[in-house]
């Protein structure tokens, strides 16, 4: 919801505090609360009904997503956003319902959802206010800051199932954020109540977004400003965002998802009006090839077939909720024509050929391309669910806007390994998970994350991500080049062979993978150097 208006305000003084934040560690230690393996489904009140709710609307609005069939399609939490307490705390501090818009209480619609197979979603703000408080839409200062765990006790006392938490204002670092926000994590955690804690960090995100994966803090954390129902905003990353801005935000971040941690571009706006039923297709498509979060944000209560349609497709909400947990890596985009695949824990790979142009074009990659070998595949069609065959090709005509989702089948998928450090046992790294060209590999503790997983192919590249490779900076690499990563692009300096002694030799320079002055420590920089048959220069692929 964040709902920052008149961010333009605000910009300037978020930009300044930005430029100064001290970005942490890249390396935290993941958050592992049990929740959230795969990303969450279900409504928010924001989007349709913003202040004006009530438990009325909240019970109506479960028992349309029961009745429609959403529930048993994964659509499980039901979300109140902002605006729905008393405006004061009660003498003992404590928060407490508005007692004119839910004079059940918090516990009786929590005990409502749960009857009928549903789940209980808060929200809250980790300042003193909370969004709408602060734009002074709404009455109060009821924000959590300094009341952390009496909040967090009381929303497992009224069975809450999912906390939304919500920073909402240009002030603080990021690391003031990580310290916050990290209060009200281990808050929950104290309750001993599994609850799926989900943040939207400060505002500015192309500051303070990106910049870092919050998987240690939470389980899915906003990466953009907050949605609109238009195709483009012409915003890069301020207030509002369309759905192709959003992308453009959120599908370099696809390092950061695994199961408990996702991504999280903001609330669909599928049925809200203001964009083509295409245009509509495509954000849905793409919200579950990126492994985001599912949730509705349109009157459920009032859906019409159109929207029911695209919102209830069964192979594209299995894409969504695969239990291995990837976000779609981009394969391609050349501004037009733009190329999403992820990996299923089946071994399929969904593949996303996506137009963002103004007409119609054809869209083509290869089984090879996506991570798969073989001779023979299956495509099926994630809107039709026609199946067609093919040797290793995909390829469709897709409209100005439009997203043609495969589901291939068949092939063997591409063995991704990790490459450990014979000296230091630790893993080849891409820090942050970052996906940015030229970012520099270094030595960190092997967890498997996507970050080290590397693809060796039969042309001697070592890929990350799927479209990523090792690669040795420069043109002419010497000794103490950066062991970088970059776009594929086929050069002699992206292949590398791997030598039965354990040293893997860059094959333009004839150097040697380094562990920079033979350090062993977390952090040390990959370069290249000479070949002298040291540990810090052999490596095994696990």
């Amino acid at each position: 919801m964040s709902r920052k208006r008149n961010r333009a305000l605000l910009a300037m003084s978020a930009l300044a505090l930005a430029a100064t934040a001290v970005i942490p560690t890249p390396h935290a230690e993941a958050l592992e609360n049990g929740v959230g393996r795969t990303p969450p489904m279900g409504w928010n009140t924001w989007n349709t009904f913003g202040c004006n709710i009530n438990e009325t609307l909240i019970r109506q609005t479960a028992d349309a997503i029961v009745s429609s069939g959403m529930r048993d399609l994964g659509y499980e939490y039901v979300v109140v956003d902002d605006c729905w307490f008393d405006p004061n705390r009660d003498s003992a501090g404590n928060l407490r319902a508005n007692p004119t818009r839910f004079p059940s209480g918090m516990k009786a619609l929590g005990d409502y959802l749960h009857a009928r197979g549903l789940k209980f979603g808060l929200y809250q703000a980790p300042l003193d206010r909370t969004c709408a408080q602060y734009f002074g839409s709404y009455p109060g200062a009821t924000g959590s800051l300094g009341h952390e765990e009496q909040d967090a006790r009381q929303f497992a006392a009224w069975g809450v199932d999912y906390l939304k938490y919500d920073w909402c204002s240009p002030t603080g670092t990021i690391d003031d954020q990580v310290r916050t926000f990290a209060k009200m994590r281990d808050a929950l955690k104290a309750t001993g109540r599994p609850i799926l804690y989900s943040i939207n960090p400060n505002s500015i995100h192309e500051k303070t977004g990106p910049q870092r994966n919050w998987g240690d803090v939470a389980n899915i954390w906003r990466t953009t400003e907050d949605i609109t129902n238009v195709w483009n905003s012409g915003q890069t990353n301020g207030y509002p965002m369309g759905i192709q801005n959003i992308v453009n935000v959120n599908a370099p971040l696809s390092g950061y998802a695994t199961p408990g941690q996702f991504n999280d571009p903001d609330m669909m706006v599928v049925g809200r009006g203001g964009m083509t039923d295409t245009e509509m297709r495509s954000h849905f498509a793409l919200w579950a090839m990126m492994a985001a979060p599912l949730i509705a944000g349109n009157d459920m209560r009032n859906m019409d077939a159109a929207t029911a349609t695209i919102m209830k497709n069964a192979n594209l909400i299995a894409i969504n909720q695969d239990t291995l947990g990837r976000q779609a890596t981009q394969i391609s985009n050349d501004g037009t024509r733009r190329i999403l695949a992820k990996r299923l824990s089946n071994g399929d790979v969904a593949v996303a050929l996506f137009n963002q142009g103004s007409s119609t074009t054809t869209i083509s990659t290869t089984a090879s391309a996506i991570g798969l070998s073989g001779s023979s595949f299956s495509l099926r069609d994630a809107w039709t669910n026609a199946v067609t065959s093919t040797g290793g090709t995909i390829s469709a005509s897709v409209p100005s806007h439009g997203t043609v989702v495969y589901r291939v089948s068949g092939g063997t998928p591409t063995p991704a390994s990790t490459i450990q450090g014979v000296g230091s046992g630790r893993c080849l790294d891409v820090p942050g998970s970052s996906q940015v060209n030229n970012t520099q590999t270094q030595i960190w503790d092997c967890h498997g994350q996507t970050n080290q997983q590397w693809t060796p192919t039969a042309a001697g590249e070592l890929r990350v991500y799927g479209n990523k490779c090792l690669d040795a900076e420069g043109n002419n690499p010497t000794n103490g080049t950066r062991a970088v990563i970059w776009d594929c692009t086929g050069a002699t300096k992206q292949k590398w062979t791997l030598n039965s002694n354990g040293s893997i030799t860059n094959r333009g320079s004839g150097l040697c993978l380094d562990a920079e002055l033979g350090a062993t420590a977390n952090g040390t920089k990959v370069i290249l150097w000479s070949c002298n048959g040291q540990n810090n220069q052999k490596w095994t692929l696990k």
